[in-house]
């Protein structure tokens, strides 16, 4: 679990940013997938199914145009089919407004033309294009309003034609009843399969949302790792330059040669600041993901670190125990980056400091990391100097192994900063 959360910090800034589009493309991809060719094209072409659907109806309309029996007000129902289908173009639309108005269709397609085979068959399509538009409670009581009309005529209007009827089956009182069972069965189908279709979308929209804040989330993270990476890196550049122009123009008139190293080194420190200062930038620029670079620096040498901050003028005495660091990167520059933060904030904040100490103790047996920098000032660092983000950016640092960081003023006076890491935690 995250060995390379430091290393790769910027680059994935840059990648998660650009991966916000790509991740809802990837989740329309996702919901693409599951709906076949067949629904997916429909999908993406409405008015197409809007035609299939007039189809489909004309279909249901046409076997009374080839009922072998007698059939009453053949025009009256040709030009209420034709209407129908010009309404059901409009159910996306208006799909309340082609309810309503497809509703008293039905009672006068079921007055003038009893035997006609497309009763009730438009409210079906207009029933499921009002359960895609609004949730279930609703289009459910909408269903059952749209039905009553058709449902009472039935009931107490319809004459069952006679033609229909056999010797050995049910009456036309019990004809009637059948009739209404298997219109609200139909209204009730088509109702659950257009709330069904609605809560697939939404969860469908749900995923892409999610892939969406996901990828924001994970740029915005990754932003804050830089901003914590920029901060050590022009926080202790800028103060240990501070410090060592300020000793040069101490000594430049009494050992001008002493001066020279001074700002030979304060040259040094700029161009490395520099140097880190572009690698971060440099990468939050490419977009590509193609370059490797990331924004640590290009060693985390610890000697270097000790004898920039003592041309800087710290008394610093440095101690280690235990085997060296392991090989991790990640970890190197963890450790790196606490020391560093520590001890710029000695040079910053420190007052009448004669001796900070260092101590890195890697306990491998035990399966700890300790590092602690301690200093003697008699004066205490005043939190309100700083922004609080070095502290912060050690403890986010830490949390990647499991670690803590404990900081504050000792008892003896000074400053004191404890870390204790767990490197097998970032293998996990």
């Amino acid at each position: 679990m995250g060995t390379h959360d430091q290393t790769g910090a910027a680059e994935r800034t840059a990648a998660a940013s650009a991966d916000i589009p790509s991740a809802a493309r990837r989740a329309d991809e996702f919901s693409a997938s599951r709906r076949g060719v067949v629904r997916k094209y429909f999908y993406n072409h409405p008015r197409v199914m809007d035609v299939v659907v007039v189809v489909v109806y004309l279909l249901a309309s046409s076997a009374t145009l080839f009922n072998h029996r007698m059939v009453a007000n053949i025009p009256v129902h040709l030009v209420l089919v034709a209407a129908s289908c010009l309404v059901l173009v409009f159910r996306r639309d208006r799909p309340l407004a082609v309810l309503a108005i497809l509703s008293v269709f039905e009672v006068i397609n079921i007055a003038m033309v009893p035997s006609a085979s497309n009763i009730g068959a438009s409210l079906w399509f207009a029933l499921y294009a009002v359960a895609l538009s609004y949730r279930g409670v609703f289009s459910f009581s909408v269903a059952a309003v749209a039905s009553i009309p058709l449902i009472a005529y039935t009931l107490l209007f319809y004459q069952y034609p006679a033609e229909f009827l056999t010797p050995d089956g049910p009456s036309a009182g019990e004809s009637n009843v059948i009739t209404v069972i298997v219109l609200v069965l139909a209204n009730v189908i088509a109702t659950g399969l257009g709330a069904s279709v609605r809560r697939g979308r939404e969860h469908e929209a749900e995923l892409r949302q999610w892939a969406v804040r996901n990828a924001q989330l994970a740029s915005i993270a990754e932003r804050n790792r830089i901003a914590r990476e920029m901060h050590d890196v022009v926080a202790h550049s800028l103060t240990v330059m501070v410090a060592l122009s300020d000793g040069a123009a101490v000594v430049v008139k009494r050992n001008p040669d002493q001066a020279g190293e001074v700002l030979g080194q304060l040259s040094h420190t700029g161009r490395t600041a520099l140097a880190d200062m572009r690698r971060v930038l440099g990468v939050l620029r490419d977009d590509s993901g193609t370059d490797s670079r990331s924004p640590q620096p290009d060693h985390t040498d610890l000697a270097a670190l000790f004898e920039g901050f003592r041309q800087a003028g710290m008394p610093l005495s440095v101690t280690q125990s235990g085997p060296s660091l392991p090989g991790d990167p990640a970890l190197q520059l963890t450790v790196y980056r606490i020391v560093q933060e520590s001890l710029t904030n000695v040079l910053r904040y420190g007052t009448s400091v004669s001796r900070v100490r260092v101590l890195i103790d890697n306990d491998p047996a035990q399966g700890t990391l300790k590092v602690a920098v301690a200093d003697d000032g008699h004066g205490s660092l005043d939190a309100s100097m700083g922004t609080g983000q070095g502290i912060v950016g050690m403890r986010e640092r830490a949390r990647i192994y499991a670690g803590t960081v404990d900081a504050g003023p000792s008892s003896h006076g000074g400053w004191t900063v404890d870390v204790a890491l767990h490197p097998a935690a970032g293998r996990d």
